[in-house]
């Protein structure tokens, strides 16, 4: 796993963030982040090597994972020393690979038996819906063939751990125009962890999700937003 400082001024509030599969550090880069905290983004989990080092020093850690993230956080986080201030799922669950709780068995398998240039292309535009634009122009710069050995790794992983229900989530955010988790899965998952969940209308990667959460995580604006929305 890698873990870059997207911001690192010495604050004493951490927003750490835990990317989905094939997520870079320009992904999230631009931020908006809010004042008074370092930025810590996790990705790239062809291995769950995580160094728990990076989190001491800081009074509050706010938790944001999205997609395959959420289910890796839930696992390396699990017992850590750490205040949190919230903890925020975004379009995943804890069993990310399930006929009913997570991304369907067929789905994942099919991606990554066929991953390619064009598969991957195709899964960006149904991961982005309107937003693709602005996720290129962000500048992934992951071969298909990096992206595969990850995958790869993430089903081992799964396989081999199966769900990670030690650590708690105060909150589950939930596309409900998601392609890649559907939502449906996600609220079936999330209920059955007593985790409430806001429904908010966006696809899987949607920019203007992301800002609201990295700016305020506020998930009772993000309800208000919601109730008008969808």
């Amino acid at each position: 796993m890698k873990q870059d400082f997207i911001i690192k001024n010495d604050n004493s509030s951490l927003l750490l963030v835990f990317g989905g599969w094939g997520t870079w550090t320009g992904l999230f880069s631009e931020g908006p982040f809010p004042e008074g905290y370092d930025v810590l983004l996790c990705y790239d989990y062809r291995t769950m090597d995580f160094d728990p080092s990076a989190l001491s020093g800081y009074g509050t850690v706010r938790l944001i994972a999205w997609s395959m993230g959420v289910w890796v956080a839930s696992r390396v986080l699990a017992g850590a020393d750490v205040r949190w201030e919230k903890r925020i799922a975004v379009n995943g669950t804890l069993t990310p690979v399930d006929d009913l709780t997570g991304i369907p068995v067929a789905v994942f398998n099919g991606t990554l038996d066929n991953m390619s240039g064009p598969v991957l292309s195709k899964f960006n535009r149904r991961m982005c819906g309107k937003d693709l634009a602005c996720y290129m122009s962000r500048g992934p710069d992951r071969s298909a063939e990096e992206l595969k050995e990850e995958l790869s790794a993430l089903k081992e992983a799964v396989g081999a751990s199966g769900v990670a229900l030690s650590f708690m989530w105060d909150v589950a955010v939930v596309g409900t125009k998601d392609l890649i988790f559907p939502a449906e899965n996600q609220l079936r998952a999330w209920d059955v962890c007593a985790v409430e969940a806001v429904k908010v209308d966006c696809a899987h990667y949607s920019r203007d999700l992301f800002a609201r959460l990295f700016s305020s995580c506020c998930h009772s604006d993000l309800a208000e937003q919601a109730e008008k929305s969808v």
